[in-house]
């Protein structure tokens, strides 16, 4: 008896030093890569960064200007067409489809959710600027909104399903239509949790990269409106990796930085949209 709690009390020894141990090599490679890139790209940053445009290839200096603008246009765009369908696609998932229905959309979801980005890249492509004759900023924001959805529609579920059954049944007690209990009562109470996971769903398509190719380009100055091509971040980052000029590899550096920093902000800020607020996934009203 005294041996089996012995070993039993080394097993659960052992088990706890593995998973420590795996924990802080898990932090250890996480900070490593972030305070690698931090030092890299902090220190490349300045205010041409942000101010100007890209210099001629083979001269010192310029900025991503364009870039920072072209990224805020493809992810804004991007948001108003995968959000909203994503949204009431969460909405009718769990407020409406029957149990048949519920699975089928949940299996599409998980699979479209699970399709490489430059799948989904090639595909806007055939359908979208290959028609148009031109790569643009439309394109761009497709692809990226078709990414958004699947997230968008799982999220919006699993807060709107969270929201307690009792405030379904006093909205109806008293006297609502079902329709008017989700809009005035059910999305309500969970709207918190909704913006946490569109920030998060935002966070995750902002560096993608492998679509852009295929749809916005690339573009060495403004683009107007949205029927051009057009430069982003994470594509910039990718040509000047891939160049043969100290420089560009200095920005792209920086460029990095400022990815990481928006994915960063939007992580934390969603976290504290959740934390903070009167929603509760387990509660009452």
């Amino acid at each position: 008896m005294k041996s089996f709690v012995f070993r039993k009390k080394a097993m659960n020894i052992l088990m706890i030093g593995l998973t420590g141990l795996c924990t802080l090599m898990t932090g250890a490679i996480l900070f490593f890569f972030l305070g690698y890139l931090v030092s890299r790209g902090a220190s490349s940053l300045n205010w041409a960064f942000f101010t100007k445009l890209p210099a001629p290839v083979g001269e010192i200096g310029g900025g991503m200007a364009n870039a920072i603008v072209g990224s805020g246009k493809v992810l804004l765009l991007a948001t108003l067409i995968g959000v909203p369908i994503g949204f009431l696609g969460g909405v009718y998932l769990n407020e409406y489809a029957g149990a048949t229905m519920a699975f089928v959309i949940r299996y599409a979801t998980d699979l479209l959710n699970g399709v490489p980005s430059i799948v989904i890249g090639i595909v806007v492509y055939a359908l979208v600027v290959h028609p148009m004759g031109h790569f643009s900023t439309f394109a761009g924001g497709v692809a990226l909104g078709i990414m958004m959805i699947p997230i968008s529609v799982r999220s919006t579920e699993e807060f709107l399903h969270a929201v307690p059954m009792s405030l379904r049944e006093a909205a109806i007690a008293l006297g609502a239509s079902k329709w008017k209990a989700i809009v005035t009562v059910i999305i309500p109470a969970a709207i918190r949790g909704i913006v946490t996971g569109t920030m998060l769903d935002f966070a995750r398509v902002a560096g993608e990269t492998a679509p852009l190719l295929f749809t916005a380009l690339g573009n060495q100055f403004w683009s107007p409106g949205w029927n051009h091509e057009t430069a982003t971040l994470p594509f910039v980052v990718y040509t000047y990796a891939l160049s043969a000029y100290q420089d560009w590899h200095r920005q792209a550096w920086a460029a990095g930085f400022v990815l990481l920093m928006l994915v960063l902000g939007i992580n934390v800020t969603a976290r504290l949209i959740l934390s903070r607020g009167s929603y509760r996934p387990s509660g009452g009203a």
